[in-house]
C-alpha cells in the first residue's frame, strides 16, 4: 500500500511539474507578444474596425502627383473577394499572397549587391521576390487581409517568378543620396514603376526603429501630400523601405544646389501650401495626431508636377497625452528652442520648424547659414521680408504676398509655443494668399475683356460714323 508520506512526495512533485509548466507557458506566451507586437498594434480595434487597413497597389505606372491608397483583391485566394471585409487567414495558406498586417506590402529578397552584374559586367543591384522567409513568421502567426472586389488591384508579392527590380545600371547610377536611414537608390520595378528604395545601414539599431516606425506609421496615414510608402523588406538582417519615386528631389537641393534652376515665387508658394496640408492631416486629421518630429527642406520631396509631400518619418511618434517624451531629436536649426529646454515636443514643436521652412522659401538662406539672425533682422520692421528675399525673386514677385508670407512664419517662430497657430490656422492663411492672387488676376482678366470690348465698340461706333458721313457726303453732291 501507498502511504501518506508517498501521496505528500507524489503531489509535491505533481505541483512542481504543473507550476514549471505553467511558468514555460507564460515565459513563452511573453516573447511571442514581444515579438508580434507589431501584428498586436495593427490588429487592434482601432486599426481594424474604425479605420479598415489598406495596402498601396503600384502597377507599371506611378502617379506621382498623389499617393496610392487602395485595398487588394488577392488573385487565387481562396476567400471570394467581397467588399472592404477583414479577414484573418493562418500563415499555412499560401504564405506568398498575404499582405502585411500594417497594410503595405512585404518582399522577402536577396542580399544586394550580391554576385550581381549587368550585360557589360559592372556591379549593379538585384533584388529577387521568394517565398517569405523571415523569422517573424516561423511562428505562423495571423495576418490581416483587406479584400476589395472593386479594386481589384495585384499586390506586388505576386510578382515571385520574376526579379521585383529590374538589373539595367550600376551602383553609381542608382545611389541618389545618403541619409541618417542609410543609402537610398533608384529602382525600376519588374512591372515598369519607378522607386526609390532605402536600404538600412547595418548594425544600425536607431535606424531598425526609424524603420518600424515609418512602416508602422505610414501602413495607416495616406494622403497626396505625404510620401507613398509602396512596400518593405526584412529579411536575414536586412531592411529596406521601398517609396514612390519623387523625380524632382528634395526641397533642399533645389534651393541651394547650384545647378538647380530655381523656383519661381508661386512654385514656393505652392510648395509651403502642399506642405501646411500633409502636417494638417498629421496632426488633425490621423487618430490619433502624428507629430513628425524631424520637419525640414531636405525631408519635403517633390514629384514630376512640382507638388510637394512630406517624407521621413522615422522619428515621427503619435502624440500620447502622458507627458513623457524619448530623448532630444531632429535637426539643428529647425528645432523648438522650447524643446530644448523643456525636452517635451509638441505639435507646436512641429510649427516651428515650418516656420524655419518657410523663411527658407523666402530667403534661399540654410538654417546652418544664420538664416534665424536675418529672421530677427526682419522682424524690426514691417517691410523687413523685402531685405531678405531670395534674389532670385526680386521684381518676379508681389511684395504684399511676400510679407504676409513672412507674417506667418513670423507667427510660427513665437518663442511661446501656446502663441504659435495651429496648422489649420497656417493652411488657411497661406490659401488665403493664393485666394486673393486669384481674384486680382480674374478681376484683372475681366477688366482687361471689359476694356478690349469698350475699344471694339467704339471703333465699330467710328466706322459706322465715318460711312454715315460719307452717305451724307453723298447725298449732298
Amino acid at each position: 500500500m501507498v502511504n501518506s508520506a508517498d501521496l505528500v512526495t507524489i503531489g509535491i512533485s505533481a505541483g512542481l511539474a504543473i507550476g514549471i509548466l505553467i511558468a514555460s507557458l507564460v515565459f513563452c506566451g511573453i516573447r511571442w507578444y514581444k515579438k508580434h507586437s507589431h501584428l498586436r498594434r495593427c490588429a487592434n480595434e482601432r486599426c481594424s474596425t474604425a479605420l479598415p487597413i489598406r495596402t498601396n497597389g503600384l502597377d507599371a505606372s506611378i502617379d506621382s502627383s498623389a499617393s496610392v491608397s487602395n485595398s487588394i483583391a488577392i488573385p487565387g485566394s481562396e476567400f471570394p473577394a467581397k467588399d472592404s471585409h477583414l479577414f484573418w487567414w493562418s500563415h499555412r495558406h499560401d504564405k506568398d499572397q498575404l499582405a502585411s498586417a500594417s497594410g503595405i506590402p512585404r518582399y522577402s529578397y536577396n542580399n544586394p549587391c550580391n554576385n550581381c552584374t549587368d550585360e557589360d559586367g559592372n556591379m549593379g543591384i538585384n533584388f529577387t521576390l521568394e517565398k517569405w522567409q523571415s523569422l517573424l513568421y516561423r511562428r505562423k502567426p495571423h495576418l490581416l487581409l483587406v479584400l476589395d472586389a472593386e479594386k481589384n488591384l495585384r499586390p506586388l508579392n505576386k510578382c515571385r517568378e520574376k526579379g521585383i527590380f529590374k538589373k539595367q545600371h550600376t551602383i553609381s547610377q542608382l545611389f541618389l543620396g545618403q541619409g541618417s536611414f542609410g543609402p537610398v537608390y533608384k529602382a525600376t520595378m519588374a512591372t515598369g514603376g519607378v522607386v526609390a528604395v532605402k536600404v538600412l545601414a547595418s548594425n544600425s539599431k536607431q535606424g531598425e526603429k526609424e524603420f518600424q516606425t515609418e512602416v508602422s506609421l505610414l501602413g495607416r496615414l495616406h494622403h497626396r501630400n505625404l510620401v507613398n510608402l509602396v512596400g518593405y523588406c526584412v529579411d536575414k538582417g536586412q531592411h529596406m523601405l521601398i517609396y514612390e519615386f519623387m523625380s524632382n528631389g528634395s526641397l533642399e537641393n533645389l534651393l541651394y544646389s547650384e545647378e538647380g534652376q530655381g523656383l519661381s515665387w508661386e512654385e514656393r508658394l505652392q510648395i509651403a501650401l502642399d506642405i501646411s496640408h500633409g502636417i494638417e492631416y498629421l496632426h488633425e486629421g490621423a487618430v490619433p495626431p502624428v507629430i513628425h518630429r524631424d520637419l525640414k527642406s531636405a525631408n519635403i520631396l517633390l514629384d514630376q508636377s512640382m507638388r510637394a509631400k512630406v517624407a521621413d518619418f522615422g522619428l515621427s511618434k503619435e502624440e500620447v497625452f502622458d507627458g513623457r517624451n524619448s530623448g532630444l531629436k531632429g535637426t539643428y536649426g529647425y528645432i523648438d528652442p522650447a524643446y530644448i529646454s523643456s525636452n517635451k515636443f509638441t505639435m507646436k514643436s512641429d510649427i516651428y520648424s515650418f516656420g524655419v521652412i518657410i523663411f527658407e522659401l523666402i530667403t534661399a538662406i540654410h538654417p546652418h547659414q544664420n538664416l534665424m539672425e536675418f529672421v530677427n533682422l526682419a522682424a524690426m520692421s514691417p517691410d523687413g521680408a523685402d531685405e531678405i528675399l531670395d534674389k532670385q525673386l526680386v521684381g518676379e514677385c508681389k511684395l504684399e504676398e511676400v510679407r504676409t508670407l513672412a507674417s506667418i512664419g513670423h507667427k510660427c517662430l513665437h518663442k511661446t509655443p501656446r502663441k504659435r497657430p495651429s496648422i489649420g490656422e497656417v493652411s488657411l492663411a497661406i490659401a488665403r494668399i493664393k485666394q486673393r492672387r486669384f481674384a486680382k488676376e480674374h478681376t484683372m482678366s475681366l477688366a482687361d475683356s471689359d476694356l478690349s470690348r469698350m475699344v471694339s465698340r467704339i471703333e465699330n461706333q467710328q466706322v459706322e460714323l465715318f460711312e454715315i458721313a460719307s452717305f451724307k457726303d453723298k447725298a449732298t453732291e
